[in-house]
């Protein structure tokens, strides 16, 4: 299924039907007065998250989505019948956002949870309601009112435990699919990856949910490379996982890279609670290691841990640390 994390829709609640303007007429009723019902409601567009969906994918081909509208009222005092609610589902983590997709109107972040995002109109009165002591037979009905119509954007924030981020052939996709059931597309060439790739990681009987993040080169936040088109995604992210080829000749360089890109989109992603993993140790001398990794000890104070994805060295030590960070 192709992901698609962003969609302008047009909605349309449905419209309150009209009321009736009627007169009993029964044979032996001599007086039979005002008997028109009142319209139906419209129907509302109700926006549903579901963890079932992964994409916005079904609103790229049908933009216009429509309630259905209220019945009119009837003689006999009958009321029309309300117009049933459009329901959208939609991924959790998505956002709604006005025309301009800037303003925020709401964002789903449970399983289940509802949103109107557009009310339909209210239902017209029957000239019963019109009835008084001064006026018997009143013609006086209302029509419905209009349901809300407008443009919105739905936007996909990944809802994850932990992302995946670095430089394009570090091994994210690799190791995705080492710590889940997740079978990403793995080439030996840079954007191999252009969608993010949510999998399931089983510890201690917990369920940590991993995406590995693409696309992240230096200068992503102004448009280059895949851009900043899934830099949104790691807002959702409570730990990062930063991968680092250890083979390559700059490794620290590489590291603030990233680093420097996630500031300038947001410094608040900084903030994050971060595993710095070296892949790849066994393409390259231990001298050679031991150097590049003193280097960049004594220039950033961080700690970080050493593994192949071929040889699987380190890799359940890794396990245990993403657990011990997302606990």
């Amino acid at each position: 299924m192709k992901f698609l994390d962003q969609a302008k829709i047009y909605i349309k609640a449905g419209n309150g039907g009209s009321g009736s303007s009627s007169f009993r007429r029964e044979k032996y009723v001599e007086f039979g007065g005002p008997d028109g019902g009142d319209g139906g409601n419209g129907g509302s567009i109700i926006v549903e998250s579901e963890r079932n969906l992964n994409t916005l994918i079904d609103y790229r081909y049908r933009q216009h989505f429509k309630a259905e509208n209220g019945k009119p009222g009837s003689k006999k005092n009958k009321t029309g019948s309300s117009g049933k609610d459009l329901i959208l589902k939609v991924p959790v983590g998505t956002q709604i956002y006005e025309e301009d997709n800037n303003a925020l109107i709401y964002d789903l972040t449970k399983n289940k949870e509802r949103f109107v995002v557009a009310t339909g109109g209210e239902a017209g009165l029957g000239n019963t309601r019109f009835k008084s002591s001064t006026n018997r037979a009143p013609r006086k009905k209302t029509e419905g009112k209009k349901g809300e119509e407008f443009w919105i954007w739905l936007q996909l924030k990944v809802i994850a435990d932990v992302g995946i981020i670095g430089l394009p052939n570090s091994g994210k996709s690799s190791f995705l699919s080492k710590c889940t059931r997740a079978k990403p597309k793995i080439a030996n060439y840079p954007f191999t990856t252009i969608n993010p790739n949510l999998g399931v990681l089983n510890i201690n009987y917990k369920e940590i949910i991993l995406a590995d993040i693409p696309g992240l080169i230096e200068g992503s936040h102004k448009g280059v490379g895949l851009g900043d088109k899934f830099l949104r995604h790691i807002e959702r992210c409570k730990t990062l996982i930063h991968l680092i080829d250890i083979s390559e000749e700059d490794i620290l360089g590489n590291y603030l890279k990233i680093r420097n890109e996630l500031s300038k989109y947001d410094k608040n992603i900084l903030k994050k609670k971060e595993i710095i993993i070296f892949n790849k140790f066994d393409l390259v001398e231990m001298d050679l290691i031991n150097k590049k990794l003193k280097i960049f000890k004594n220039k950033t104070k961080k700690n970080f841990e050493i593994i192949s994805l071929i040889s699987n060295h380190n890799f359940e030590k890794v396990k245990k640390i993403i657990y011990k960070k997302c606990i």
